[in-house]
């Protein structure tokens, strides 16, 4: 008896170690020897609950239900091993579906465990309905001061943006471990409650790397870089050491959210300082970031050295060329991911889509959507669907693009509406444009330059009444035009320039600068398109308008400040107006200078007098 004793506490220490370590081919042989020594018919629950534990966090789900399922009696632990199994699965919605049978079959009642295991479901789906009636029925229970559900609770609260509820739970908990405070801190940052997450931070009584990349990485998401970039710096200075590289993948991720590639940058040099360079998703974040930075061959550069590269990496990389319009570039990574095994997801088929459309590849884009669905199993999007309406858009294929459109399984939002809008523009098709734009109309249009598109529209087929009715509507609803900023970074220096407006001390040299440049492109046939002024001025003054645009003038001071030679980078908050492009074009080919401007829809590399979006945007 006492040989059985021993021999099924080692068994259960190795399966907790394989459990551990994830290796679930060691926990198969332990299973089979268990099965072999007879302790699995001498009824020892804690072998078998063991075993689906084992199971459970080694990702075979089905071994843990076969061998649950075979259980001549279970106990609380059996369930919530089995419940857990599927947490780790991601089958949360399973988790919850199944935990009724608990009581129906086994007429067993939950316990803390099962309670935080069920509140980590609801917060893995974010619902907080249920979250509200498991924490109503753990109230009621014998378990109702249990710290580790509470814990969950805050947790879980945090994550469906309730901080209010997340902060009335963590301060009922009578002792706060690290993932408590962590879980409100990070709930704070992601709902954009940056002071609050900081408060919390200051009153943790240990803080760690853990706590502070909650912190960074929830403002980081909240949309708020610059102020992830001064706590990351904060931490520094409080010496706490990064062991861990996830909080650098945030950071570098701000510094893509804003641009700013100098600072961007120097978060490579600290990745490389500290060792962190083979880290899988900080080599996925600087890919993203030299791409969003207007810097693809850097993003390229750093996708060679990734060794072992996911469908992250794959897929940042593929985004990155599409939105660049490498087009070729772009299906020659798709067939060497494919030739590597790697399966491409929802986002890498966005990005091939894309770049069909920007290189013109209308066949092989088709190809493509129908692979995703037919070869991949994966449901198309609205954001699919918008991808290959542009496709087929720019392409010229409208009537075919107008058939999707009204055969999608998608109500058409207003940016696919106005997709196609522009295709229709862009080949001349009054008649649809002037159907679409009447259809446009009648939505409750949030976007300005939607309403640029159907003054335009009725403009060309010379309804004017309709676009003095478009103007109406814009001040009936109230529309204003976001103020138009470009900022320019030159690295040590950088400046932000808004519509109309000149810092004092640049004033003359970057109005003699545009007038210069002016009277070169007027000699090349440069004439300004005021259609896409829409204020109710003299020609004169509309051309003046123009003049003023904030991307001219943070081109014009990129000319003036910049190392000779060096391309000129240029982030725009709006879309840039098609006046403007055709200026920026222009620019290009007199300076022989690259100019790269990222506005609110794509990048657009302007050289030798052409643009990489191909005059579509």
């Amino acid at each position: 008896m006492n040989a059985e004793f021993s021999l099924s506490q080692n068994l259960l220490r190795q399966l907790q170690f394989c459990a551990k370590r994830n290796t679930p081919s060691h926990g198969k042989q332990l299973h089979a020897q268990i099965f072999k020594t007879g302790l699995l018919q001498q009824q020892c629950l804690r072998l078998r609950n063991s075993l689906i534990d084992m199971y459970g966090k080694c990702g075979l789900l089905q071994d843990a239900l076969n061998l649950f399922d075979e259980m001549p009696q279970r106990d609380p632990v059996s369930w919530d091993s089995i419940l857990s199994a599927h947490n780790q699965s991601k089958l949360s919605q399973r988790t919850l579906s199944l935990f009724p049978n608990m009581f129906i079959v086994d007429q067993l009642l939950p316990d803390n465990y099962i309670f935080a295991t069920l509140v980590k479901a609801c917060a893995n789906l974010a619902t907080v309905r249920v979250g509200k009636q498991v924490h109503a029925r753990f109230v009621s229970s014998q378990f109702y001061d249990d710290d580790v559900v509470k814990s969950s609770l805050v947790d879980m609260y945090s994550k469906c943006g309730l901080t209010d509820d997340a902060r009335w739970v963590f301060e009922s908990v009578s002792w706060k471990n690290s993932v408590c405070w962590t879980a409100l801190i990070s709930g704070y940052a992601k709902n954009g409650q940056c002071k609050e997450a900081v408060e919390v931070l200051r009153r943790m009584p240990v803080k760690s790397l853990f706590s502070w990349t909650a912190l960074i990485s929830g403002v980081v998401q909240s949309g708020d870089g610059i102020d992830a970039i001064r706590l990351f710096v904060e931490m520094r200075r409080e010496d706490i050491q990064i062991e861990d590289p996830f909080v650098l993948a945030s950071i570098v991720g701000a510094s893509a959210n804003l641009a700013a590639l100098e600072l961007g940058k120097q978060f490579h040099c600290v990745v490389l300082v500290l060792g962190y360079e083979s880290s899988v998703f900080v080599s996925n974040a600087l890919v993203d970031m030299y791409a969003k930075c207007s810097d693809i061959l850097a993003a390229k550069n750093v996708f060679d050295k990734i060794l072992r590269r996911d469908v992250v990496s794959w897929t940042a990389i593929i985004v990155g060329m599409a939105q660049h319009g490498r087009a070729h570039e772009v299906l020659s990574l798709f067939d060497e991911m494919v030739l590597e095994g790697i399966r491409p997801n929802e986002v890498t088929f966005v990005g091939l889509i894309y770049a069909c459309s920007h290189g013109g590849f209308v066949a092989k884009g088709r190809r493509l959507f129908d692979s995703m669905v037919n070869d991949y199993g994966i449901k198309p999007s609205l954001q699919h669907y918008t991808c290959l309406l542009d496709l087929l858009g720019r392409s010229g294929h409208l009537d075919e693009a107008d058939n999707i459109i009204k055969t999608m399984p998608f109500e058409p939002d207003e940016p696919t509406w106005a997709a196609l809008l522009s295709a229709c523009k862009l080949h001349g098709k009054t008649e649809m444009g002037v159907e679409i734009a009447n259809h446009l109309l009648g939505l409750n249009l949030r976007d300005p330059s939607s309403y640029v598109l159907l003054s335009n529209t009725y403009a060309a087929a010379g309804m004017w009444n309709d676009v003095s009715k478009v103007r109406k509507l814009m001040a009936v609803m109230e529309v204003r035009k976001e103020p138009g900023y470009s900022w320019v970074n030159l690295g040590k220096d950088e400046q932000v320039f808004y519509a109309g407006e000149i810092p004092h001390h640049l004033k003359d040299e970057i109005v003699g600068l545009l007038k210069e440049l002016n009277l070169e492109m007027n000699k090349r046939g440069y004439v300004p398109d005021t259609s896409f002024v829409l204020h109710d001025m003299e020609k004169q003054e509309k051309e003046q308008q123009l003049f003023w645009h904030s991307e001219r003038l943070a081109v014009a001071y990129g000319l003036l400040k910049a190392v000779p030679g060096t391309m000129i980078r240029i982030v725009k908050n709006l879309r840039v107006c098609g006046d403007c492009h055709t200026v920026l074009k222009l620019i290009s080919d007199i300076v022989q200078r690259e100019i790269v401007v990222r506005d609110a829809s794509r990048y657009h590399h302007f050289k030798d007098g052409r643009c990489s979006c191909g005059n579509f945007w």
